[in-house]
C-alpha cells in the first residue's frame, strides 16, 4: 500500500475542523502525517489543532499569517506551501484537504488502491456532496473528469513534474491541465462521497469572479476558450452577471499585462486540449 502525507490549510474553522480531524483519525489506512496550517485564526482552531496534535503523533500544526481574505486561490495555496515544507515523513502521495469535510472511512484506503491500479494516474479524489434538507446531494458542477480543489490527491511524481501548485485562483483547474500536459491522467471514484460542510461559493464575491476571468487569462486561454467556458458556467448557475463579471477579468488582464501562471508550451498545450475538449462536445462524441 502506498504512504500519504495530507496538507490541511485552516482560517477560522473551528466550527468545522473537528468533524474532519475525526474522520482522518478514523481512516482505514491512516496517513503518515498530517500538516494543519493554522492561518491567521482569531477563533478556536489552534486550541482545536493542539488538542488533536496532543492525541496523534501524526499531527503536526504550523502557524501562519498569509491573510484573511476569503478570495479562493493565492491565500490556500500559500499556505499549503507553508506546509508542505514542513512535511518529515517519506510519502507517495500528497493530498490537499479544505478543513470543512467528512471524509468516509475508507476514503484513502481507496484512494491509495486508484493510484496502485492505475500508474498513470496523476491526481484522484471522490465527489462533494452537500446537505439540503435533511439530504446530502451531489454538487459537482464540473466535469466528471475533475478533482474538486477541496480534496486533491496527487501522486508525488506528477507534482514534482508540476513543480506544485501554482499560487493563483483557478490553481485547481491549473493543476489538472499540467498534469496532463505532463501525460498523468485524472481520475474521480463516484463511490467516495465526500461530504462538504460550507455551501461552495457561499463566500464568493464579485472579485472572485472577476478573478475567475483573470485564472483563464493567466492559463493562456484564448478569449474565445475563455467565453465559452465561462457562458457555460453563467448558464449553469443561472448567473448571468457571472459571465460579464469573469469577461470583465479577463479583459482587464490583457490590458493590464499580467503575469501570466504558465509557460507558452505549456498554454499551447492547454489551448489545443480545450478546444479539442469543446469540438468533442459540440459534435456529441
Amino acid at each position: 500500500m502506498l504512504d500519504y502525507c495530507v496538507i490541511i490549510p485552516a482560517h477560522n474553522e473551528a466550527q468545522y475542523l473537528p468533524n474532519l480531524l475525526d474522520s482522518l483519525t478514523q481512516q482505514a489506512l491512516l496517513p503518515k502525517q498530517v500538516i494543519i496550517v493554522n492561518d491567521n485564526s482569531t477563533d478556536q482552531t489552534e486550541a482545536i489543532i493542539d488538542r488533536y496534535a496532543k492525541d496523534f503523533s501524526w499531527i503536526t500544526k504550523v502557524n501562519s499569517r498569509t491573510g484573511v481574505s476569503r478570495l479562493p486561490g493565492s491565500k490556500v495555496v500559500a499556505a499549503f506551501e507553508k506546509g508542505f515544507k514542513e512535511i518529515n515523513q517519506p510519502f507517495d502521495i500528497i493530498v490537499k484537504l479544505d478543513a470543512d469535510l467528512i471524509l468516509p472511512k475508507n476514503y484513502f484506503e481507496k484512494i491509495t488502491s486508484v493510484f496502485l491500479d492505475n500508474p498513470n494516474a496523476g491526481i484522484v479524489g471522490g465527489f462533494a456532496y452537500e446537505k439540503e434538507g435533511t439530504e446530502w446531494k451531489l454538487n459537482h458542477p464540473m466535469d466528471k473528469d475533475h478533482v474538486r480543489g477541496a480534496f486533491k490527491a496527487y501522486r508525488k511524481e506528477c507534482f514534482d513534474k508540476m513543480n506544485g501548485l501554482r499560487c493563483s485562483i483557478g490553481w485547481d483547474t491549473m493543476d489538472e491541465l499540467l498534469a496532463r500536459y505532463h501525460g498523468f491522467g485524472i481520475v474521480t471514484v463516484p463511490a467516495l462521497k465526500v461530504k462538504h460542510l460550507r455551501p461552495t461559493g457561499s463566500s464568493y464575491s464579485k472579485k472572485a469572479k472577476y478573478m475567475q476571468g483573470q485564472a483563464m487569462y493567466k492559463m493562456r486561454y484564448s478569449i474565445g476558450i475563455a467565453f465559452l467556458s465561462m457562458a457555460k458556467v453563467s448558464w449553469k448557475q443561472q448567473k448571468p452577471r457571472y459571465l460579464w463579471d469573469s469577461m470583465v477579468g479577463y479583459v482587464a488582464s490583457f490590458f493590464d499585462k499580467t503575469e501570466r501562471a504558465v509557460t507558452k508550451e505549456e498554454g499551447k498545450f492547454i489551448r489545443s486540449y480545450r478546444w479539442k475538449n469543446i469540438f468533442q462536445k459540440i459534435s456529441g462524441k
